[in-house]
C-alpha cells in the first residue's frame, strides 16, 4: 500500500538569520528583487516580454492581487509581488513524467513548499493510482472520462465537492459553478470562505452588498484613510501608490495593526528614480498597534469621541439609516478603562485619532484578514460600518469601505456563482439563464467540506486551482480528511503539498496561466476579472504556453461538461471555442452584466452596479443602511498563555513561496519562525533564535508543532505571530468566526514550552 505522506511541511534547514527590520518600502531593493526572480526563472528577454505586459490594456491581469489598474497606466505597472508572480508563473523549469517517475510522492513531501514551487510548470495530465507511490501519464481523454464516471457513478450529486481558487477567471468560474449546479449540488466551497467572507457577511447585512463602496480615484479626493488589520506592503503593493498619491493631495493616514509594518511608514516607488527623485513619502501619520483581538474595543473607542464631540451626519443618519440610537445608547455604557484595556491603547491616543475621524469629511476605512478572521469577525467588520454611518461616510466622494482583497478575482468568482449559499434571487436568475432547474439547498463551505470528508460523506473532491491541503487550517485533520475521498482532482499550474496529500486515487490536470496565450478552435481568447472595486475588465495571456498539453480551464470544464450531461441543455463543449459563448450566457444568467461582450471591450472594462456607491441606497429588508450592536468580545486568556495570529513573509504570495526572506521583517534564510514581544521573552528567560515548541488549546484539545525560533520583534505584550501555512496545523478546523465559519488565523490561544538550544547566526 502507498506509503503515508506527511501532510506538515518539513523542518527548515536553513540558518536563521536576522537583520534589522525595515522602515521603507520599496525602492531600489523591490526593483533589485524583481529583476532577480525574474531572470533567474524566466531569463533576461522573457523577462522585459513579459514584465511589459503585466496590467496593460492589451496584455495579462497580474495574478498577485486585486488590486484595481488606474485609467492611464505606466510601461511597468507592477509591484514587486506582481513580478514574482509572473515569473513565478513563467518559469522555464518543468515537472514532466519523467520527473513523477524519478519521485515518489512520498520522497516529494520531504521538500519543503519552497522547493516544491522551485520544481516549475506541470507539463502533462498526471494520475496516482490507489495504493501507487508514483504519478503516471494519463490522457486527456482518458481523465476527463475517468473523472466524469465517478461522478456520475455517486449515489448523490450531494457527495462531490467543487473548490474554487480566486486565480480562476469569470468565464471559468462561471461554467464550472453551471456544472455543479446541473449536477444537482450547491457545494461550492471557496477561498473567500477564508478570507473575506466575514466581511461579506458583514457588509451585506448592514449596506445590502457585500462587496466595497470605493472606487480608486476616491482615495484622491479622502480627507482620512484607516488602514485597519491589513499590510500592504507585503500583500497589496500597489495599494501603496494610492496611499502615496493620497498623502499628496492631503489626506492623513491612521495604521491600525499589532506591528508596525515597512510599507505604512515610509514608502518609494520604484518608478521615482527614473524621473530623478529620490524622495520617499511618510504614510502613515498615526500607527495603533492593537492587541490582537482589540480592535472591537477600539473602534468602539472611535466610535465613542465621535458620539461625544457630535460628529454625527443628522441628515445622512436620519434619512438614510436605523438603529443609530440603541448603537449609540451601547457605546454610551462601554466604560473608557474597557477600551484601554481590551485595545491596549492608551485613551490619549484613541482621542487623537478620533479627533481626525471628526474633522474629516471624507473617511475611507480598508481593512483584510487582520479582522475577518477572528471569532467576531463580522461584528467587528460591522464596528467599522457604525464609524463610517456615523459620518455619512458612504456614497460621497473620497468615502466608503474598502475590504481589500488578495487573490485576483476572488470578488469576481463570487459574483458569478462560486458561492455555496446564493440567495433565493441570485438562484431564480440563474436558473432562468441557464435554462435548467438548479438546487436551492446550500452546500458545504470550507470548514463543512472538510468535517463532510471526515465523516466519509465526500467521494470526489474537485478543486479548480489552490492549494487546498496548505491554504486550510488544522492541517493534520484536513489531512486525515482529505484521504478518506475516493478520487481528488486538481486542476494547477505548479506542483504543490495537495498533489501529495490525496485521496485514494488523484489526478492532476495541468491548466494555462494567466500569462499565456489561449488559443481555441475560433482563435485567441481573452477573459475577464472582477478587482477589489468591482470593476470587470479583460485580461489576455501573450507568452507561449509552458507545454503544448495545457488546456485552458474552461476548456477543461467545457469538456467534463460535455462527458457528464452531453448537450441537453447547450453544447456544453463549443461553449470552449469562443468564450464570447459563455459571456452571452452570463449576461442572461446576472445581474449586472447586460452587454457584456461588448462593454468589457472597452479600454477600461466596466463598473458593475454599487447601489451604496451609486446612489446612497440600500438593497437591505428596509431600504436603509442599518447600524448594529454588539457587546466586547472576551479576549482574555490564562497566565503563560499567548495568543497568536498567522501571517506572510514578504517573499510568499499565500501558500506559494517564492524565497526564504522576509525582508522588511529582516528575517532571512528561515520560515519557522515566531515573533515575540522581547520583554515577554525575558520574562521567560529567552533570548533570540532560541528554540520553542508551540501548543495551541481549544475546548480541550491540543495540537502542538516543534522547532521554531524565537523573533523579538515589536509587538504588544502576550502576542506572537507566525507565518503559514507552517502555523496552519495550529489552527483548529472548530474555531470560526460567527456567522461567516471562517477559521480563527488570527485568534490562537498557545502556551509555549522550554527552548531547546540556539541555532542561526547573528548579523
Amino acid at each position: 500500500m502507498r506509503q503515508k505522506v506527511p501532510a506538515t511541511t518539513p523542518p527548515d534547514r536553513a540558518r536563521l538569520k536576522l537583520r534589522k527590520p525595515k522602515k521603507k518600502a520599496a525602492g531600489i531593493p523591490a526593483v533589485a528583487s524583481s529583476m532577480n526572480h525574474g531572470l533567474s526563472k524566466m531569463g533576461p528577454l522573457k523577462t522585459l516580454k513579459t514584465l511589459k505586459m503585466v496590467n496593460q490594456q492589451s496584455g495579462f491581469d497580474c495574478p498577485g492581487c486585486a488590486w484595481p489598474d488606474p485609467e492611464h497606466r505606466t510601461t511597468f505597472e507592477f509591484c514587486e509581488n506582481g513580478a514574482k508572480a509572473v515569473a513565478d508563473e513563467a518559469m522555464k523549469a518543468h515537472v514532466t513524467p519523467h520527473f513523477f517517475s524519478k519521485h515518489s510522492v512520498h520522497e516529494l513531501a520531504s521538500l519543503s513548499d519552497y522547493e516544491l514551487n522551485r520544481k516549475g510548470r506541470i507539463s502533462h495530465p498526471m494520475v496516482l493510482e490507489k495504493d501507487s507511490s508514483h504519478y503516471t501519464p494519463i490522457s486527456w481523454d482518458d481523465a476527463i472520462q475517468r473523472i466524469s464516471r465517478k461522478i456520475s457513478g455517486l449515489s448523490s450529486p450531494h457527495r462531490s465537492v467543487f473548490y474554487t481558487s480566486g486565480r480562476t477567471s469569470n468565464e471559468a468560474a462561471f461554467l464550472y459553478q453551471a456544472m455543479v449546479r446541473r449536477l444537482g449540488t450547491n457545494n461550492l466551497p471557496d477561498c473567500s470562505n477564508m478570507c473575506h467572507e466575514s466581511s461579506g457577511k458583514a457588509l451585506g447585512a448592514t449596506i445590502g452588498i457585500g462587496k466595497g463602496t470605493v472606487t480608486l480615484d476616491d482615495f484622491n479626493h479622502a480627507d482620512l484613510i484607516l488602514v485597519i488589520g491589513q499590510n500592504p506592503g507585503t500583500n497589496h503593493p500597489r495599494m501603496l501608490t494610492a496611499l502615496r498619491d493620497a498623502k499628496h493631495n492631503g489626506a492623513r493616514i491612521i495604521h491600525i495593526n499589532p506591528l508596525p509594518e515597512a510599507g505604512l511608514t515610509r514608502f518609494k516607488h520604484p518608478q521615482d528614480y527614473m524621473k530623478g527623485s529620490l524622495t520617499s513619502t511618510s504614510l502613515a501619520d498615526l500607527h495603533l498597534p492593537v492587541r490582537i483581538g482589540g480592535d472591537a474595543a477600539l473602534l468602539k473607542g472611535f466610535i465613542k469621541t465621535q458620539y461625544d464631540s457630535e460628529a454625527l451626519d443628522l441628515e445622512f443618519v436620519k434619512d438614510k439609516t436605523v438603529g443609530y440610537e440603541e448603537m449609540a445608547s451601547s457605546i454610551a455604557n462601554i466604560s473608557w478603562d474597557a477600551i484601554v484595556r481590551d485595545s491596549g491603547i492608551s485613551k490619549e491616543l484613541i482621542l487623537k485619532a478620533g479627533s481626525m475621524l471628526s474633522q474629516s469629511s471624507g473617511t475611507i476605512a480598508c481593512w483584510a484578514m487582520g479582522l475577518t478572521q477572528h471569532r467576531n469577525g463580522v461584528a467587528v467588520i460591522q464596528e467599522v460600518v457604525n464609524l463610517l454611518l456615523m459620518g455619512g461616510h458612504v456614497g460621497r466622494k473620497g468615502a466608503g469601505f474598502c475590504p481589500v482583497r488578495g487573490h485576483s478575482n476572488v470578488q469576481g468568482d463570487r459574483t458569478v456563482g462560486i458561492w455555496e449559499a446564493p440567495s433565493e434571487s441570485f438562484l431564480s436568475k440563474m436558473e432562468q439563464g441557464l435554462g435548467f432547474p438548479i438546487p436551492k439547498e446550500h452546500g458545504y463551505d470550507v470548514v463543512n467540506a472538510i468535517r463532510a470528508m471526515e465523516r466519509g460523506d465526500v467521494d470526489v473532491f474537485f478543486c479548480m486551482g489552490g492549494n487546498f491541503i496548505s491554504a486550510t487550517p488544522d492541517t493534520l485533520r484536513t489531512a486525515e480528511a482529505m484521504r478518506r475521498v475516493e478520487l481528488t482532482v486538481q486542476v494547477s499550474t505548479k506542483l504543490n503539498r495537495s498533489h501529495l496529500v490525496t485521496g485514494k486515487e488523484a489526478i492532476i490536470l495541468p491548466c494555462l496561466g494567466r500569462t499565456e496565450l489561449d488559443q481555441q478552435s475560433t482563435g485567441m481568447q481573452f477573459v475577464t476579472v472582477e478587482n477589489s472595486m468591482g470593476i470587470v475588465h479583460r485580461s489576455e495571456g501573450r507568452l507561449t504556453p509552458a507545454s503544448p498539453t495545457l488546456r485552458s480551464e474552461p476548456s477543461i470544464v467545457s469538456q467534463l461538461s460535455h462527458e457528464l450531461f452531453g448537450s441537453e441543455e447547450f453544447d456544453w463543449k463549443g461553449m470552449s471555442s469562443n468564450y464570447d459563448f459563455i459571456r452571452d450566457l452570463m449576461e442572461n444568467s446576472l445581474d449586472g452584466f447586460d452587454q457584456y461582450n461588448e462593454r468589457v471591450r472597452h479600454e477600461n472594462g466596466f463598473a458593475l452596479p454599487n447601489p451604496p456607491r451609486d446612489s446612497q441606497s440600500f438593497a437591505t429588508v428596509d431600504g436603509k443602511a442599518h447600524f448594529t450592536t454588539h457587546s466586547l468580545p472576551d479576549i482574555s486568556v490564562p497566565k503563560q498563555h499567548y495568543v497568536m495570529m498567522t501571517l506572510r513573509s514578504h517573499d510568499q504570495y499565500n501558500t506559494t513561496i517564492y524565497g526564504l526572506h522576509d525582508r522588511y521583517r529582516g528575517v532571512h534564510g528561515h520560515r519557522r519562525v515566531l515573533f515575540m514581544n522581547a520583554e515577554d521573552m525575558v520574562e521567560r528567560g529567552w533570548k533570540a533564535k532560541d528554540s520553542v515548541d508551540i501548543t495551541s488549546h481549544y475546548q480541550n484539545q491540543k495540537r502542538r508543532s516543534e522547532t521554531w525560533l524565537l523573533v523579538p520583534y515589536e509587538i504588544p505584550k502576550g502576542n506572537i505571530a507566525a507565518y503559514f501555512p507552517e502555523a496552519n496545523t495550529l489552527v483548529p478546523l472548530d474555531s470560526t468566526a460567527d456567522l461567516s465559519n471562517t477559521p480563527t488565523s488570527k485568534w490562537i490561544v498557545c502556551t509555549l514550552d522550554a527552548p531547546k538550544s540556539s541555532t542561526g547566526e547573528e548579523e
